[in-house]
C-alpha cells in the first residue's frame, strides 16, 4: 500500500513555486512528485510575472483560485484553507530559494527545494537554523543521490566493503557553456541571482554532495582554482580543487560547463583499503566494484548483491532501465514518507531518511565559499 496513504489516509497536498513555461527543472519536479503517487498537486505560483503565473497554473489544471500571482499570496491563502497544501516545492532561480523557504517554514509548510540551498553562507546558516527550530522536513533535490546504484555504493561503504576510505575523485563535466554568451538561462550568469560562482552553484554542489553521500566523509580543506575559461565570459565556468577529507583521506574535484561536446558527465571513484567503487551518471545502471585480490564485479539495479537502501529505490525488475526522473522521484518519495510520519507523530522508516537535508545544503554552500576563498588566494588551503 502507498505508505503515505497508509499513514495519513490521503496523498500529500503539494504546492509549487517556479518551474513555469520554458523551465526544464519545473516539469521534472512535478513528474517526480507524481511518479510514486505520494502527492497531489493542488496549488502553484509558477512565475514571477503575476499574469503569467496565473495562466501557467490554470494550464496545468489548477483551479483559478489556487493559481496564485505571488508566492506570498500562495502561502497566506493555502495556510488559511482547511484543505490547504501540506508542503511546497521551490524551483525558482537561486536567489529566491532563501526567502521562499523561510516564508514557507514560517507558515508551517514542509519544504522541498532545488539546489543550491542558498546563494550565501549567511543565508544557508539562517535557513538551516530555522529548519532545526521548526522541526519541519526540508529536502534538497540533489537528485543524483536518488539513483539506485549511488545508494548501493553508499550502503557498501557503510557496511565496510571498501574498508577504510582513502581517496575520492569526483568530476562533473558539461559543455553547454563552451560558446560565449549567456545561454538558455541568462539569470545564472548574474551573481545577484545565480550566486558568486556559476559553475559551483550549478553543478559543483552536486559533485560535492555526491562525494559526501557515498564516502561518508567531510571535506575539511580545499586548495582550489575557479574562474572563467571561455574568452569573454565573466562567470565561473571551471573549478578544480585538491581536497583534504576527514579521517586523513585525500580527494580531487573538478567541474566545468565549458568542455565542448560533453553532455552530462558526472563521475565518481571511491577507493578504500579493500577495494574501489566507480559510477558514472551517463551510465547509471552500472556500478563497478573492484575488491583487492578478487575479480572485478559489475553491479546492476535489483541485481545480485543489492542492499536494502538500493532495493527500495528501484521500481522494476533487474535488467530494466531507470534514470534521471526516477532518481528525482526517489527523493520526493522519501521526503513524502518523512512528511507523513511527522504529521502523524510517527517515526519514518530509517531508509526513507537518506534524502539531502538542510545540513547537506549548508555544507554545500560552505564548500562553495571555501573554493572561492581559496581561488582568490591563489590556491592556498582554505578550511571548509
Amino acid at each position: 500500500m502507498n505508505p503515505v496513504i497508509a499513514v495519513l489516509g490521503r496523498r500529500l497536498r503539494l504546492g509549487v513555486i517556479g518551474g513555469g513555461p520554458g523551465s526544464f527543472i519545473g516539469p521534472t519536479h512535478r513528474q517526480a512528485a507524481r511518479l510514486d503517487d505520494r502527492y497531489e498537486l493542488v496549488a502553484g505560483c509558477l512565475s514571477s510575472d503575476p499574469a503569467r503565473s496565473v495562466s501557467a497554473g490554470m494550464a496545468l489544471g489548477l483551479p483559478a483560485d489556487r493559481s496564485y500571482a505571488s508566492a506570498q499570496a500562495l502561502f497566506e491563502a493555502e495556510a488559511a484553507r482547511a484543505d490547504g497544501m501540506d508542503a511546497v516545492a521551490i524551483m525558482t532561480p537561486n536567489h529566491d530559494h532563501y526567502p521562499s523557504a523561510m516564508a514557507a517554514l514560517a507558515q508551517g509548510f514542509d519544504v522541498i527545494c532545488d539546489k543550491p540551498m542558498t546563494n550565501t553562507l549567511v543565508e544557508a546558516e539562517q535557513l538551516r537554523q530555522r529548519v532545526s527550530e521548526t522541526g519541519l522536513v526540508f529536502c534538497l533535490t540533489h537528485n543524483y543521490s536518488g539513483y539506485p546504484l549511488v545508494r548501493q555504493a553508499r550502503a557498501m561503504v557503510t557496511e565496510g566493503l571498501l574498508g577504510e576510505v582513502r581517496m575520492v575523485q569526483v568530476e562533473y563535466v558539461q559543455g553547454g557553456r563552451a560558446r560565449p554568451g549567456p545561454g538558455r538561462t541568462a539569470w545564472k550568469t548574474d551573481p545577484e541571482r545565480g550566486g558568486a560562482s556559476l559553475v559551483m552553484g550549478d553543478i559543483g554542489t552536486h559533485a560535492h554532495q555526491l562525494l559526501r553521500f557515498i564516502s561518508g566523509l567531510e571535506v575539511e580543506q580545499v586548495a582550489a582554482d575557479a574562474g572563467p575559461i571561455v574568452p569573454g565570459s565573466q562567470a565561473h565556468d571551471y573549478a578544480g580543487a585538491m581536497l583534504r577529507l576527514s579521517g586523513g583521506a585525500r580527494g580531487n574535484f573538478w567541474v566545468t560547463q565549458a568542455a565542448a561536446g560533453v553532455e552530462n558527465a558526472l563521475r565518481i571513484r571511491v577507493s578504500g583499503s579493500q577495494g574501489t567503487l566507480e559510477w558514472a551518471q551517463e551510465h547509471p545502471q552500472v556500478l563497478h566494484f573492484k575488491p583487492i585480490g578478487s575479480p572485478a564485479q559489475t553491479l546492476t539495479p535489483n541485481g545480485p548483491g543489492t542492499l536494502p537502501l538500493a532495493a527500495r529505490s528501484s521500481r522494476v525488475a533487474a535488467g530494466h532501465p531507470e534514470g534521471f526522473h526516477e532518481a528525482f522521484a526517489n527523493l520526493y518519495s522519501d521526503a513524502a514518507e518523512a512528511i507523513a510520519a511527522r504529521r502523524a507523530g510517527q517515526q519514518p522508516d530509517p531508509l526513507a531518511l537518506h534524502f539531502p537535508n538542510a545540513d547537506d545544503g549548508w555544507m554545500g554552500v560552505r564548500f562553495v565559499d571555501a573554493v572561492i576563498r581559496s581561488s582568490a588566494a591563489d590556491g592556498l588551503w582554505s578550511t571548509v
